[in-house]
Formats: structure tokens, C-alpha cells, sequence
């Protein structure tokens, strides 16, 4: 089984910067696809960020131009660098990956929507931004 560990969460101001890192052990049974998704108190899961194997990317709308999904496939890693966060970036970020049979990153990129699935999930890192 893929273990994902995420860290880089805390608190800010608005306008503020934070960088999450995500790295992954265990099994190798995963695809290299790689995102982060969100959930705020009361809101359901919405994904944020998503990076395939070759670097193609999607972004939520909301987070077009602040934040940058990264990746380094050698340390089996995901960074997402958030940069002017808003109040509304507050919540639990999770980093979400697929095994190596999924098709969940692929309907992604295809259908130009997100979908929450994917097989492997860590345990979340909190991001609270502060007006």
C-alpha cells in the first residue's frame, strides 16, 4: 500500500505563502499522477491541484495564478506552493494519488473536471488563513 505524508501546513494572514510537500512510500503501486485537494468546515472535498507523470497540470479556478503544483518523480513527491492566500484557502489539505491501473487522473484531464477518487489518500495538513 502507497503511504502519503503530507507537511507544510500552519497558519497566515491574508496575502500570505505557504508550500505543502507530499511524499510517498510503501508500495510503488502508484501512477505518478499526483494533486491535492481541499475540504473547508461544512464543505465537501473539492480538488485544488492535479499533476501528471509528464508535468501536465490542472488547476481549480479559484486557485488559477496563486498556486503552482510541482513535482519531483525520483523522490516520488508533489509540492503545491500557494502564494496570496485568501481566508477562503482555509481547510484540510489532502494529497491524493492513483494506483498504477487507475484511470481516475486520465478522466481528470479528460474531461476537464474534477472528480474525487483516486486510491491512495494521506491524513491531511491544515492551512488556516486569516483576514
Amino acid at each position: 500500500r502507497v503511504h502519503l505524508e503530507e507537511s507544510g501546513g500552519g497558519s497566515v494572514q491574508t496575502g500570505g505563502s505557504l508550500r505543502l510537500s507530499c511524499v510517498a512510500s510503501g508500495d510503488t503501486d502508484m501512477s505518478y499522477c499526483m494533486g491535492w485537494f481541499r475540504q473547508a468546515p461544512g464543505k465537501e472535498r473539492e480538488g485544488v491541484a492535479l499533476i501528471d507523470k509528464n508535468g501536465s497540470t490542472k488547476y481549480d479556478e479559484s486557485v488559477k495564478g496563486r498556486f503552482t503544483i510541482s513535482h519531483d518523480n525520483g523522490k516520488n513527491s508533489v509540492y503545491l506552493q500557494m502564494i496570496d492566500l485568501k481566508p477562503e484557502d482555509t481547510g484540510t489539505y489532502y494529497c491524493v494519488t492513483e494506483s498504477q491501473k487507475s484511470t481516475w487522473c486520465g478522466k481528470i484531464f479528460a474531461l476537464g473536471q474534477w472528480i474525487d477518487g483516486g486510491d491512495y489518500w494521506g491524513q491531511g495538513t491544515q492551512v488556516n488563513v486569516s483576514s
